[in-house]
């Protein structure tokens, strides 16, 4: 048995940070993990559907991220909420879903009601094999329009979710309404 040596020597913080920074996955890794995800026939077809609720089954995500699929009866969304400080990527695996957004950057803390500029909506509709990735502070929400076709989607976030605010909204006026933790949904 051979032993090494041992420096001494501490690493440099910028050692440290850098291999802090190789480590934590990217919005580009996320979107990388979701789409090879849903090109995993077994494990789409393998989530169990409920007609009346979605379903989910925890992942392991790349990197330490957490990862979610999950199940969208037909009339079902999300309601407005965002992911607090995890960047993510979500890509629908099969149907299609809407995801109306907000091109806004809103302050994180301190405020309970804003009322939105004209302008700041976004909409897009992601059939399966589409996705996207976003930043911290991401508000949105995500919707299975159709009326009679369950869609599935495949979720990735990092940090792992710390929370998730919720909101209501009437026209352009946007209402913190509840803050979750990962014990609320887990």
């Amino acid at each position: 048995m051979s032993v090494s040596p041992v420096s001494s020597v501490p690493p440099s913080p910028s050692a440290i940070a850098a291999d802090t920074s190789a480590a934590a996955p990217t919005q580009a890794d996320l979107l990388d993990f979701v789409r090879r995800t849903a090109a995993d026939a077994e494990l789409i077809s393998s989530l169990p559907l409920d007609p009346e609720g979605r379903t989910w089954v925890r992942l392991e995500g790349p990197g330490g991220s957490e990862a979610w699929l999950i199940g969208w009866p037909p009339g079902t969304g999300t309601g407005w909420h965002d992911h607090a400080d995890s960047v993510g990527a979500f890509l629908t695996a099969r149907g299609t879903l809407k995801e109306y957004s907000l091109a806004a950057r809103l302050p994180t803390d301190g405020w309970k009601t804003l009322e939105l500029a004209d302008g700041v909506d976004r909409e897009r509709s992601l059939a399966a094999g589409h996705g996207r990735a976003f930043g911290r502070h991401h508000v949105h929400e995500v919707l299975n329009e159709s009326p009679e076709e369950h869609a599935v989607s495949i979720h990735a976030y990092y940090p792992p979710l710390p929370g998730i605010r919720r909101y209501s909204r009437t026209g352009r006026v946007l209402r913190l309404e509840q803050v979750e933790r990962p014990e609320d949904w887990q």
